[in-house]
């Protein structure tokens, strides 16, 4: 049975719940990283700080699949943020400012930090840091490219991709109704499958990639590629309007979905290694964030919605570019040491807390004074007709949930 609430009131419904779901995703990468037996940035050594190898293995294969996850379940609600605060008739470039400053501010100074520390040592060109700085990085199939500087940077080139689409998609994704949008929904499901097919058996399986059991051509068009991600982005749309329509089936709630996601991240552990990225998961996360925007249209109390939960959700994009730095960096600095469980733990939550208060400082100091300063157009001395294709999550009453 699906949800009876008039879509009218879902537009008014605020998404708390959302915003404090995405600190879990974010938290989700963290343990990723720290697992990592390869660190991404040189010397590449292990960032896993357990000695006894037993338990190392274990975390490591625990979170094997975790970072994937959590990106993707960034992209799927990206799209259903998007969707879920636009409105007809407000302006593209005014939209696009305000998905710029909500990336690149907080981009640039992750950038120097790492250029500064570590990357400006390792780079050996201007051609290998510069797509970096602009975010088309991940268009480059080198992985000097695609993974030079700060290393979580790289999902923000998608992510770009993603706000210069929204206005084309939106238009056309408003026309669909009823049991269309289920069907739309399967169809972008059906081209993650795709990639990975196109991944699979015709990009080149050789050379091996140093950190991942494909190649480096696979690793990048399978994963890294914007173009491959936009199927997540454009599910993420049509969710929105499934539950804008009231379509969303009441009885698959938060507690289903949870199962469902630990399923499908079950899967992502013994599917072929491609079919992790995304396919194992996208309908257990894509029935996360629907059963969880449902709950807030309908009012219902979730822990989610609480003060420091959505205080979490609001730092979750710092705290989850920043890792590049307070992960790969800081345990650059300890060499090739290990230690024993205590001792190991306290190093992983030293990385927690500084992943923390870093993605504070960068909301608090960067992120919140570049949306004040620069988010809002200036006002008119003269009316001018706009196109009508461009959303904004800033003057509707969302939480920062709906603001990605």
């Amino acid at each position: 049975m699906a949800t009876s609430m008039p879509s009218e009131a879902a537009k008014r419904a605020k998404l708390p719940s959302l915003t404090g779901l995405r600190f879990f995703a974010a938290l989700l990468v963290f343990l990723f990283h720290s697992s990592l037996t390869d660190s991404p940035i040189p010397p590449n050594a292990p960032i896993n700080p357990f000695a006894d190898a037993t338990i190392a293995d274990g975390f490591s294969t625990a979170f094997s699949k975790a970072g994937y996850l959590g990106v993707s379940f960034f992209f799927v609600l990206s799209g259903f943020v998007l969707a879920w605060a636009s409105r007809p008739g407000e302006r593209v470039t005014a939209f696009l400012r305000r998905r710029l400053l909500k990336i690149f501010p907080n981009h640039i100074v992750v950038f120097a930090a790492a250029m500064f520390l570590f990357a400006g040592a390792a780079v050996t060109s201007v051609a290998d840091w510069l797509p970096n700085l602009l975010l088309i990085h991940t268009w480059f199939p080198q992985a000097s490219v695609n993974l030079s500087v700060n290393p979580p940077s790289w999902s923000l080139g998608s992510e770009l991709l993603f706000y210069v689409l929204f206005p084309l998609l939106i238009v056309p994704i408003r026309g669909i109704r009823g049991a269309a949008l289920w069907v739309w929904s399967g169809l972008m499901i059906v081209g993650m499958v795709a990639v990975q097919l196109v991944s699979t058996y015709v990009v080149p399986d050789t050379p091996k990639s140093a950190i991942t059991p494909v190649s480096d051509l696979q690793f990048w068009f399978g994963y890294l590629l914007p173009v491959g991600r936009v199927f997540e982005f454009a599910l993420g749309i049509l969710l929105a309007r499934v539950v804008l329509a009231g379509l969303w089936p009441r009885r698959v709630g938060f507690g289903v979905s949870l199962a469902l996601t630990v399923l499908g991240y079950a899967a992502a552990l013994v599917a072929p290694f491609q079919y992790g990225f995304v396919v194992a998961t996208v309908i257990p996360v894509a029935a996360l964030i629907g059963a969880t925007a449902s709950a807030d249209v309908e009012g219902r109390a979730t822990f989610l919605r609480s003060r420091p939960m959505v205080w979490l959700g609001e730092v979750s994009f710092g705290f989850y570019l920043v890792q590049g730095v307070t992960i790969f960096y800081l345990r650059s600095l300890l060499g090739e040491n290990t230690y024993s469980v205590p001792v190991a733990l306290l190093v992983i939550a030293g990385f927690f807390a500084a992943s923390l208060l870093g993605g504070w400082l960068l909301f608090r100091f960067v992120e919140m004074p570049a949306m004040r300063r620069f988010g809002r157009a200036r006002p008119r001395t003269q009316p001018a007709p706009a196109p009508a294709l461009e959303p904004s999550g800033d003057r509707t009453p969302v939480t920062a949930a709906a603001r990605d």
